[in-house]
C-alpha cells in the first residue's frame, strides 16, 4: 500500500512516550527488585484512514502496546489523545466505543457456549441499543458484511472454520461503528490461503467504512501488503517509522534490515543481508547505549555507550540508529546490484527528534 495520509490536520491518534514497566517475578510468585521494561517511550501519531503497521520479533511490545492503547494494561506513563482529546483511564466508555480490537486466535477469543448472532449482538446490549428486532436486524448485516450467511447466527464457534471464526470477530469488533480498529496478529493463526481472504476483506471494510487500523504481525511481508507507514519495534521501543515503500526499499536501521533478510520475498541482495545471532537481550536488564548493539553486525564502540534518539533522516523517515545513512548507502548498493538502476530517496541530513 502505498501513500500517506499526513496532513495539516491533527491527527486521530497521538502516542506520547508510552511507557509500561512491570515488576519482574524472581520465583515462586515474588516481585523482584528488577523491573520488566516492555514498553519504553513509544510515540507516534495514526492519522485518519491509514493502515500503521508495527512489526517486530516476539516479545518486542507490540501486544503490550495494543493493550496500554486500550487501557486494558494501565501504562506507567506516557499519554494518548483520541481527536484531540486526553484520554482519561477513569471514563472510557466513548473511547472504547470508537476503538475495538480484534485478536489473534480465532480459536480462543470467541465464547464457546454462545451462539454467533449473541457474540456480534452482545456489544450493541453493553452499548445501549435496545429492541431484539433493531439488534438482530443489525446482527445480519454485520454479518453479510463480512461475508456470513446470516442464517448461520444460531450456530456456535466450532462449526465454522478458523477463518470463519475470525469473521465472526471481526463482525463483533464493527457492532458499534469504531473509527479505529486494533489488529493484533489478526491473521497469524490462519493458513496462508486463508489470510488472503482475510486481509482482502479488511481493506474492503476499510474502504467502505472509512476505518483507521493499527495493523500488529511479526511478518513484515504482511505488514508490508496492509500498511500506509511501518513502525518497526525492539526491545520496548520504536527503532525505525516510515513510508511502507521506502522502509522496505532502503532501510535506516540494521534491525529493519534484517527482518527483511528473513522476509522471504523482501530478501535483499545474498551477500548484503544480516542475519540475527543469538536472542534478544532480556527487558530486566537491556544492554547500555543502543538497546540493538549487542546483535548488530555493524555497531562500533559509540553504540554501546550512547543510547540514539528517534530521530528524522528524510521526510517522514526515522531511525534510532547512529549509522543510519551508512544503512541506507549499503540499502541503495544491494538494489543497484539487483535492479541496475537506484531507487532509493536521496540522502539528506537529519532535522528533528519527533518520531511521529
Amino acid at each position: 500500500m502505498k501513500g500517506t495520509l499526513e496532513s495539516t490536520a491533527s491527527p486521530m491518534l497521538a502516542v506520547t512516550n508510552l511507557t509500561k514497566h512491570y515488576p519482574a517475578q524472581s520465583g515462586f510468585g515474588r516481585s523482584s527488585k528488577s523491573v520488566v521494561r516492555a514498553l519504553d517511550g513509544v510515540s507516534f501519531n495514526l492519522w485518519q484512514g491509514e493502515t500503521f503497521g508495527l512489526v517486530g520479533e516476539s516479545g518486542c511490545g507490540k501486544s503490550t502496546l495494543v493493550k496500554s492503547l486500550l487501557f486494558l494494561d494501565r501504562p506507567t506513563a506516557g499519554e494518548v489523545w483520541f481527536r484531540g482529546a486526553l484520554i482519561n483511564p477513569a471514563k472510557l466508555g466513548g473511547y472504547r466505543r470508537e476503538v475495538q480490537i480484534i485478536f489473534q486466535d480465532p480459536y480462543t477469543s470467541l465464547p464457546p457456549r454462545m451462539r454467533v448472532g449473541d457474540i456480534v449482538g452482545d456489544p450493541l446490549r453493553i452499548h445501549g441499543t435496545r429492541g431484539a428486532s433493531v439488534i438482530e436486524a443489525r446482527v445480519a448485516d454485520l454479518l453479510r458484511d463480512v461475508g456470513l450467511n446470516p442464517a448461520r447466527k444460531h450456530e456456535y464457534p466450532f462449526q465454522f472454520s478458523g477463518g470463519q471464526r475470525q469473521r465472526i470477530g471481526i463482525a463483533r469488533a464493527l457492532a458499534v461503528q469504531p473509527s479505529l480498529l486494533l489488529l493484533d496478529e489478526a491473521v497469524s493463526a490462519l493458513d496462508v490461503s486463508v489470510q488472503a481472504q482475510v486481509l482482502n476483506l479488511l481493506k474492503d471494510l476499510q474502504e467502505r467504512h472509512g476505518l483507521t487500523y493499527i495493523f500488529i504481525s511479526h511478518d513484515l511481508n504482511v505488514v508490508r501488503h496492509m500498511s500506509n507507514r511501518i513502525a518497526v519495534m525492539y526491545l520496548g521501543k520504536i527503532v525505525e517509522l516510515g513510508p511502507a515503500d521506502e522502509l522496505t526499499a532502503a532501510p535506516l536501521h540494521p534491525y529493519t534490515v534484517a527482518l527483511l533478510s528473513a522476509a522471504p520475498s523482501l530478501q535483499r541482495a545474498r551477500g548484503n543481508r544480516i542475519r540475527l545471532e543469538g536472542e534478544p537481550p532480556k527487558p530486566t536488564d537491556p544492554p547500555s547505549g543502543c538497546s540493538f548493539h549487542p546483535r548488530c553486525p555493524m555497531a562500533r564502540p559509540v553504540c554501546s555507550v550512547e543510547t540514539p534518539p528517534l530521530i528524522e533522516w528524510q521526510p517522514g523517515r526515522f531511525s534510532a540508529c547512529h549509522f543510519a545513512l551508512e544503512v541506507m548507502e549499503l540499502s541503495r548498493r544491494v538494489q543497484t546490484r539487483e535492479y541496475g538502476i537506484d531507487t532509493a530517496p536521496p540522502v539528506r541530513a537529519p532535522r528533528g527528534e519527533n518520531g511521529s
